[in-house]
Order: structure tokens, then C-alpha cells, then sequence
């Protein structure tokens, strides 16, 4: 008995149809947020920057190609082999 009680909801809920419309935004806000949304991105990339720095600075990671020729030159020095 309770089967097809079960296969009613299940068929109510389960076509992927809900009743969500999406909320309407002006252009304005649409721009605020993302300015807001951009500036939180700037912020976590230099916070993360200025960590790496420090930790390169402070010898704790290793560096990568860039890192190291910018910090490193002399090790790119080939006139040792001239």
C-alpha cells in the first residue's frame, strides 16, 4: 500500500521541475558584486603572494625556475663553461 504513495512523490520531486525562478538583479548590482567579488580575489592573491615571499625569504619552500633566477642569478651563470 504505501508503494504508490511512495512513486507519487517520487514522481512528483523527481522531474527536476521546482518552482525556482531566478531573482531578478539590476545591472548595478550585478556590478557591485562583482567589483566586490574582484576585490576579495585581489586581496587572497596578495595575501598568498606576500606569504610565498616571506617563506622564500625566510628559506622554508622550495623555489621554482622564476623564483630562483630573480633571487638566484648567479646560478644561470654560464661564463664558468666559456
Amino acid at each position: 500500500m504505501g508503494a504508490p504513495q511512495q512513486e507519487e512523490v517520487k514522481g512528483a520531486e523527481g522531474n527536476g521541475t521546482l518552482d525556482r525562478s531566478p531573482t531578478p538583479i539590476s545591472h548595478a548590482e550585478f556590478l557591485l558584486w562583482k567589483q566586490r567579488k574582484d576585490a576579495l580575489a585581489a586581496t587572497k592573491a596578495a595575501e598568498a603572494a606576500r606569504k610565498r615571499a616571506e617563506d622564500i625569504e625566510a628559506g622554508r619552500i622550495q623555489l621554482n625556475g622564476r623564483e630562483l633566477f630573480e633571487h638566484e642569478p648567479w646560478v644561470f651563470d654560464d661564463s664558468r663553461f666559456e
